[in-house]
Parts: structure tokens; C-alpha cells; sequence
């Protein structure tokens, strides 16, 4: 499964990369995140901090 980042949702905050283990979500050139699907384990901690709910598991 991957793990996708609503940018209309997104705020910005850093919570998801802060908690991600393989550093795998990434500031994008907009001041939001994405998330780097090779390097992501589907651990789903950055679902569990984000304050928006902007991240979804597909």
C-alpha cells in the first residue's frame, strides 16, 4: 500500500517527517510535504501525527 499526502490539506507543519523512520517524506518547493514511495515502509506513524488528516493510506 502507499501512502499519499492531500496538498490542499496539507499545512505544512513537519509532523509527518519529523516521526518518519526512513526519512522518506520530504518538503516540496510549496512549503508542504511529499512522500518518497521508495523509501517509505507503509508504518504509518505519519498518518497517525498529522493534525489535518492529510494523508491517507491507498
Amino acid at each position: 500500500m502507499a501512502h499519499k499526502i492531500n496538498l490542499e490539506l496539507c499545512i505544512g507543519c513537519g509532523a509527518c517527517a519529523s516521526v518518519c523512520p526512513t526519512n522518506a517524506i520530504v518538503p516540496t518547493d510549496d512549503e508542504k510535504y511529499t512522500i518518497n514511495e521508495s523509501e517509505c515502509i507503509d508504518c504509518g506513524a505519519c498518518v497517525e501525527v498529522c493534525p489535518t488528516n492529510a494523508i491517507t493510506q491507498e
